[in-house]
């Protein structure tokens, strides 16, 4: 919408006119949804705008493809697990939408003013000519969204008979008498159909219309309306082939099949559980997560996305990562609670609660009987070991490994105050190097968290004996 009423025109604020007329006087043109996601782009990528915020890892994958789609003007089908991001892009698309778009007053399909499509329009404008007031529509109120189930009907989806307008008395072959359903009400915006093979084959085939010719036809009727609508659809790759539950005729009418995949390294993984986990202003209670407690928490993922133990068909979403995170820091805030510690910072001992989070988002090859939680244990274990070596060669140790050999010993547990690893650590020069590497120094929480790590990598490392009692644990040589 590049004219004078645009420029008038803010995010928050409608441009002025009011009528056809003054509509017409703006300089006000019509153009296609296609139209505007296409120009809006063009600027988008004049500009060096990004297409998206808060899409982690789709820099040189997902969202070039995405680009290319709407140059060319083809609707989109998303095909991806779980937790990909799918329905996130989805919405997303509506920030290239122009922020206003007007529409004849009343009308339940947002005509366009100066060509609409609907029969009260049609007779409004007939009547009233200039005269006919316009709305002015806001992006948001143009994204149409529905989550395909068996249950969905083409009255759902397209339209249908309203009992209530024809005991008005109207004739059945008035088309005044039409209830209109989602995709007509989404005229003139985007609409998206989330698990598209989950629809019955009945009522894709009723969407056959709407995305080769653009129309939609309602029971019996002789009427064509011929909507504008950008159509986005995902699916699970699974589903969406000839064997599954997706139509080919209907495959065929996408323009672009495009593909999503999980985060693909520990960065990215770690970006989007921090983007994506649930924050609280607790401003008694200073929280800070050290670097490699966050590398944990995605290797785990990473490793899960690989085990043989795992159904990699069910695929390990990202919600494991973001869960397993806020899981991590809520068990370190409720100890500092129990110990009266204002300094809050996640721990080996904190990792115990990943289970919980993880479990239930998993599916465990059933090969003779599994326990899920000792799978996730050593999931837990060998994220640690990845981690730690990444961090540090054992030859960092030397001295203090010497230190264990002379007898020292080191209590641990998910319920030992942080001043307390401080005071054993405080005589042993060994661990110094290591926290100062891990920027633990001046913290006691951050000191505490970074001794158990040191501790428990050494131990499995083959370096220590770790002996266990319930809720606290002992190092020795």
């Amino acid at each position: 919408m590049a004219h004078s009423t645009q420029a008038r025109a803010t995010a928050d604020q409608p441009p002025l006119a009011r009528n056809r007329r003054e509509l017409r006087e703006s300089g006000y043109a019509s153009r296609s949804v296609k139209q505007e996601l296409r120009g809006n782009l063009i600027r988008r990528l004049e500009s060096g705008e990004p297409l998206f915020t808060g899409i982690v890892g789709y820099d040189q994958t997902v969202l070039p493809q995405i680009e290319n789609a709407l140059l060319s003007g083809q609707d989109i089908v998303f095909l991806g697990e779980r937790g990909q991001g799918k329905t996130r892009m989805a919405r997303s698309l509506v920030a290239l939408l122009d922020p206003w778009m007007p529409a004849i007053s009343g009308c339940e399909i947002n005509d366009d003013p100066f060509n609409p499509i609907c029969r009260r329009c049609l007779d409004l404008v007939a009547e009233h000519g200039d005269q006919v007031e316009i709305d002015w529509i806001g992006r948001e109120r143009r994204y149409g969204e529905k989550l395909a189930t068996p249950d969905i009907t083409i009255a759902d989806l397209i339209g249908e008979v309203d009992p209530i307008k024809v005991a008005e008395g109207r004739y059945l072959s008035d088309e005044l008498t039409i209830h209109y359903g989602l995709l007509p009400r989404t005229h003139r915006g985007i609409f998206v159909l989330n698990e598209l093979p989950d629809l019955a084959e009945r009522i894709q085939v009723g969407l056959l219309n709407v995305m080769e010719e653009r129309d939609v036809q309602i029971r019996g009727y002789k009427v064509r309306l011929p909507i504008d609508v950008y159509v986005v659809a995902s699916a699970n790759p699974e589903d969406y082939t000839n064997r599954g539950r997706i139509i080919t005729p209907l495959k065929d009418r996408f323009g672009s099949q495009i593909r999503t995949h999980d985060p693909r390294t520990i960065e990215h993984e770690m970006d989007i559980m921090e983007q994506e986990r649930g924050t609280f202003a607790d401003e008694a209670y200073l929280t800070v997560v050290p670097q490699y407690m966050r590398e944990i928490v995605a290797e785990v993922t990473h490793l899960a996305r690989r085990s043989p133990e795992i159904s990699q068909r069910s695929g390990v979403s990202v919600r494991v990562s973001v869960a397993n995170y806020e899981n991590l820091v809520s068990s370190a805030l409720k100890r500092a609670i129990r110990l009266r510690e204002q300094q809050v910072a996640p721990r080996i001992a904190d990792l115990m609660v990943l289970a919980q989070s993880t479990t239930g988002k998993i599916e465990v090859e059933t090969v003779g009987d599994r326990d899920d939680e000792k799978i996730v244990e050593k999931l837990v274990q060998r994220a640690v070991l990845n981690v730690f070596n990444r961090h540090f060669s054992l030859h960092e140790f030397d001295e203090l490994l010497v230190a264990f050999a002379n007898g020292l010993r080191v209590d641990a547990g998910e319920n030992l105050p942080s001043l307390d690893y401080v005071r054993q650590v405080a005589e042993v020069s060994g661990f110094s190097p290591a926290i100062r590497k891990l920027d633990g120094q001046g913290n006691p929480a951050l000191i505490a968290s970074a001794v158990e790590f040191v501790l428990e990598g050494l131990h499995l490392s083959k370096k220590l004996n770790k002996d266990r009692a319930p809720g606290q644990s002992k190092y020795r040589a």
